[in-house]
């Protein structure tokens, strides 16, 4: 079967003393179920790396994998290669001269079977502003993260979904790391 480049998205690890996961013991449990070609990027759970698994089974290998080795659970994102660089390809509440500060995106776990706007009235959380595409969330928060109400967990228990932010840097960073991969895979 061939392999795909996928960004797996570790929600909720090295945030102070909890769940603490050294990247160099997930690159390694990563191998150890067969993926392949591991990179991280940063502390915070952001996986870069080869597997023939589709996407349902290679989450769950992933978190099974996670609870046997560090003895926790780890709610994990996944996205292809080329679904992750469609995000990043273009912020659509970024306007002309984007801060990319004020910029995250909320990956879904399931796209939210209620509408968002019955689940989240965007007049009540100005002037951060939402914008959904399927199982990707696109945030703006003009003030900044940390003082909004617009919060991860309203975002999951509103929409019924398990769901991980990044920063836009970050969900740059990491498109460029699997194109990367996906460019040296094709040409071997």
């Amino acid at each position: 079967m061939a392999r795909a480049t996928c960004v797996a998205l570790l929600r909720g690890i090295n945030l102070g003393s909890v769940n603490r996961v050294p990247m160099t013991s997930l690159r390694q449990l990563v191998e150890s179920i067969g993926f392949s070609d591991p990179v991280t990027h940063l502390q915070s759970g952001n996986l870069v790396f080869e597997t023939a698994l589709g996407e349902i089974a290679a989450v769950k290998a992933l978190e099974s994998a996670i609870v046997d080795r560090f003895g926790f659970e780890v709610p994990v994102v996944m996205r292809s290669a080329e679904e992750l660089m469609a995000v990043a390809a273009r912020h659509p509440l970024a306007g002309s001269n984007p801060d990319p500060k004020k910029l995250v995106v909320a990956f879904l776990d399931l796209a939210p079977e209620v509408p968002i706007e019955y689940a989240i009235d965007s007049e009540q959380y100005l002037p951060d502003r939402y914008l959904l595409e399927g199982r990707d969330l696109y945030l703006e928060y003009p003030n900044g993260f940390g003082g909004s109400k617009l919060s991860h967990s309203l975002i999951e228990r509103r929409l019924e979904v398990g769901a991980t932010i990044r920063n836009w840097n970050t969900v740059t960073k990491l498109a460029r790391l699997a194109s990367g991969r996906m460019s040296r895979r094709g040409s071997e």
